[in-house]
């Protein structure tokens, strides 16, 4: 606990070397040599090595420097002896790096000014520090990383101090003077927890006894009151929860029914079941489950007896089933059984309280009004103020209790009857023979059950409440109350529109409470007022968590933010402060800049002697630490001398590259592709030539690879000639070529035959078959293509586009047809191909009439745009056949 170790008062100096010795303290990067008192940190030491150094906290890695701290941290024999609260591996341990030099989760406080002295440390408190205030009797407070404290200091109530402070007395005006502790805190917590929780160092909430939830907020089942007391013993449950009363609602039941298997009877300590009158065991095996015989079940519960003379009866109705042995069933109710008449032998009937003797009537025993014999064992219905009881007739005694049972009298059915459902015990008050049975009373009821009104029930109906003095008897409340708990006048709900609080009834709430149902309910602890219980539903707060945040009180503003008691906001700190007490440049707690130190408030600049600087997370120069004497001090203050001290180590970091050495690099990896790219192209080229070679090899080709080829094609490559040879042509090209030359040789020759014998006619009005000349097709001849006998396509005639295929050829003949040809059927004239294998054409003999008028025929002009063969009378025939 905080108060074990923090209560106690530290004299100044009373624990601190009257004189401070020569030491080394060193940080990350730098040590000094000095005398200095300071005992926050880590002592570090090797064997071999002469000086220990004191390291303070941070991070110690392989690499640094100065020297004499590399050396011993690398060294095999390096142990470690941390100050109170730096248990970060246990005394005289080994050193393995990178060593981190931190305070635990807590509180250091030292009676000197920068850490000096014997320090005490406390760690994060298990339970709410609660409204206690714990006195610090310090000069300098030690705080680990996300950690804060509440201390009261001066005339603030209320300071949160986040960061270590080297001297207390550099603090502000504000918080300044004595200090208390109120509060340790860890801020790891996210959402914070609540006033009854502590958040620990591993950012959850630890929750005290009683206290439940996340943040613990609320209480634990069986648990009630603001600070979450456990329930009344003797209870099963009770009015729980933060706003609970605590009264008890369903108390303890010892030896209940249900613990032996039992119904309508009492368990004993051996686990047996006692049933109570009237009632048997099932024929399933609950015990005390069915009315025995002789009795019936009413629309009670209750096991009644039947009707005198009746063995057996109904359940519901009572009617009887089974008379007994002299009695017959009643014609008007069926519920009874009358007994049969005595009469003497002679026929002569015997009056009430007497019986047949034979010959004459004999006297009834005087406990008898009806009998059938002479003793009180033989009675039919028993005399006035007794009752019948398993076959005798008994009296009864205070209350119409019978003699020897826990049964009741029955004035109408002459006969001891059972108390009522779930009764044990029962009494009819003022009992005389004008009593009822419905008169009863009970006085005793079955585990688990309770007296209402002469009644055995469940629980205490509304406006009643169970009397604590037996727990048995359900009491009426007070006329104020509609419900009450505990006493007559501890009202629960209240009558005439008021307003239950704290078990009486007001016209309004009070504070720190909220109207609910007709009831006022306490707030939650957390709050000063609130609009609902939840720990969210905050309208003020308290002094001990003054920040209302969400409908949340919380105990501190974010660090670099003060507390506003005038508006009662959190308000930023000034920029030079990381954290503060109030506003403006004055009021810092700490400094935001690593140059800078804590001087009565305000930040201003560090001016570290010797080199050093300000030690991160303690606020102080580590030349404020560590008293370096100047080098005109006497001999008595010399320091020793010792190696390493401000050298720093030697590391071999790879060396950079120069410009030209990348470029170099990127050249040579440049080279090396188009290498490798040439490689693979001579490789490819000379792939193909062997596939060329094997091609040319099966097709029986001639293939010139030899070196006199190659080095001719090389020379026609260097010097820009190009030689190129023709591709020797197959026997089909040639053949087809010879025979189109052969072709069109012919064309020639009968184009100068025809056009001999023709030139002397008139011009034809019929087409000319010169202008369908075949589109896209090779001509062989010299030129004089235009007597060509060879026409368009019908297709190109009638769309005026050219044949996507090859245009068919039109056969000529040598000798044209001597039939009677006429101007609408010349066109249709066919002629032979001449033979392609021959030579030379035979001359032909002049050509006759019809061939000279065909010819004349063929080459008559046509415009170019006609495509339609039009009929036109021609003056008559000149036809010679027809002369």
């Amino acid at each position: 606990m905080l108060s074990s170790i923090l209560t106690a008062t530290f004299a100044f100096g009373a624990s601190v070397v009257a004189q401070s010795s020569s030491s080394v303290v060193c940080i990350a990067g730098q040590c000094l040599q000095g005398f200095s008192n300071t005992t926050l940190g880590a002592t570090l030491s090797a064997s071999g090595v002469s000086t220990d150094v004191l390291l303070l906290p941070g991070q110690y890695t392989s690499t640094t420097n100065p020297s004499l701290l590399h050396e011993l941290l690398v060294s095999s024999s390096a142990s470690l002896s941390p100050s109170t609260g730096f248990a970060n591996s246990s005394a005289g341990s080994s050193v393995s790096l990178p060593l981190n030099i931190a305070l635990q989760p807590g509180i250091a406080i030292y009676p000197q000014a920068f850490y000096s002295g014997q320090g005490s440390y406390s760690g994060l408190p298990t339970s709410p520090v609660g409204n206690t205030s714990i006195p610090l009797t310090a000069s300098s407070v030690a705080l680990s990383g996300n950690v804060w404290a509440a201390v009261s200091a001066g005339g603030n109530s209320r300071v949160i101090l986040w960061n270590s402070i080297p001297d207390v007395s550099q603090l502000p005006a504000s918080a300044s003077g004595s200090m208390s502790l109120l509060n340790l805190q860890s801020s790891s917590c996210s959402p914070p927890c609540s006033g009854n929780g502590v958040c620990s160092a591993a950012g959850t909430c630890s929750c005290p006894s009683g206290f439940t939830g996340s943040s613990c907020e609320s209480c634990a089942t069986g648990f009630f009151g603001p600070t979450c007391q456990a329930c009344p013993s003797g209870c099963t449950s009770c009015d729980d929860g933060l706003s609970g009363t605590g009264r008890c609602l369903a108390p303890i039941v010892t030896n209940p029914p249900s613990s032996c298997n039992c119904i309508n009877g009492e368990c004993g300590s051996n686990g047996q079941c006692t049933c109570i009158s009237g009632w048997t065991s099932a024929s399933n095996g609950t015990q005390c489950s069915a009315c025995a015989s002789g009795f019936f079940l009413d629309t009670t519960g209750n096991c009644q007896i039947c009707q005198l003379g009746c063995q057996q009866c109904a359940d519901g109705t009572g009617d009887c089933i089974t008379c007994k042995s002299g009695f017959t069933q009643d014609a008007n109710d069926r519920t009874k059984c009358d007994a049969t008449q005595q009469t003497t032998s002679g026929g002569t009937v015997c009056p009430d309280g007497s019986f047949s003797g034979g010959t004459s009537c004999q006297a009834c025993s005087p406990l008898c009004q009806t009998c059938t014999g002479a003793t009180s064992n033989d009675c039919v219905i028993c005399g006035s103020g007794t009752y019948s009881f398993n076959g005798s007739c008994v009296t009864t005694g205070t209350g119409g209790v019978c003699q020897g049972s826990n049964l009741i009298a029955n004035n109408n059915k002459h006969e001891c009857d059972t108390c009522g459902s779930k009764c044990t015990t029962c009494q009819i008050p003022n009992f005389s023979v004008a009593s009822t049975i419905d008169q009863a009373q009970c006085t005793g009821c079955l585990p688990g059950f309770v007296l209402s009104q002469g009644k055995c029930v469940a629980s205490c109906p509304s406006g009643t409440f169970l009397s604590p003095q037996d727990n048995l008897t359900c009491t009426a409340c007070s006329s104020s109350c509609t419900s009450c708990s505990g006493s007559a006048n501890f009202c629960l709900t209240c009558a005439n529109n008021l307003l239950a609080s704290n078990g009486q009834c007001v016209n309004s709430c009070p504070s720190n409470t909220f109207s609910s149902s007709g009831n006022c309910v306490s707030c939650h602890p957390d709050c000063a007022t609130c609009s609902g219980e939840s720990f969210s539903q905050c309208t003020s707060c308290s002094k001990a968590l003054p920040v209302l945040t969400n409908g949340r009180c919380l105990g501190t503003c974010s660090q670099n933010q003060y507390f506003d008691t005038t508006s009662s906001t959190c308000q930023s700190c000034d920029g030079s402060c990381a954290s503060c007490s109030g506003a403006g440049p004055n009021s810092c707690l700490a400094c935001s800049s690593s140059s800078q130190v804590l001087r009565g408030g305000t930040c201003t600049s560090a001016n570290c002697t010797s080199g050093s600087s300000v030690v991160p997370g303690l606020g102080a120069c580590l030349s404020e630490l560590v008293i370096v004497p100047s080098s005109s001090g006497t001999s008595s203050g010399a320091l020793p001398s010792i190696t390493g001290l401000s050298t720093p180590i030697t590391t071999t970091s790879p060396q950079r590259l120069q410009w030209w050495e990348i470029l170099l690099m990127a050249l040579g990896c440049a080279f090396i592709f188009v290498a490798f790219l040439y490689c693979w192209r001579r490789r490819a080229r000379k792939q193909r030539a062997k596939d060329t070679a094997r091609f040319a090899s099966a097709k029986a080709l001639p293939h010139k690879n030899g070196w006199r080829w190659r080095l001719a094609r090389f020379g026609q490559k260097l010097f820009g000639h190009s030689h190129s040879e023709p591709m020797p042509e197959s026997e089909e090209i040639a053949l087809w070529k010879l025979r189109a030359a052969e072709e069109a040789r012919h064309h020639r020759e009968m184009e100068k035959l025809i056009g001999g014998s023709t030139s002397s006619r008139s011009p034809s009005p019929l087409p000319s078959l010169h202008h369908y000349k075949r589109r896209g097709s090779h001509d062989y001849s010299d030129g004089h293509s235009s007597g060509r006998l060879s026409a368009g396509s019908m297709y190109s005639q009638v769309t005026g586009m050219p044949r996507t295929g090859p245009e068919p050829r039109q056969p000529v003949k040598t000798n044209p047809l001597t039939s009677r040809f006429s101007t609408t059927t010349l066109g249709s004239s066919v002629y032979k191909k001449p033979n392609m294998s021959k030579r030379e054409l035979t001359p032909h003999a002049p050509p006759t009439d019809a061939e000279a008028y065909a010819a004349s025929v063929r080459q008559s002009p046509e415009p170019d745009t006609s495509y339609w063969i039009t009929p036109a009378n021609t003056g008559g025939s000149r036809n010679p056949f027809r002369k």
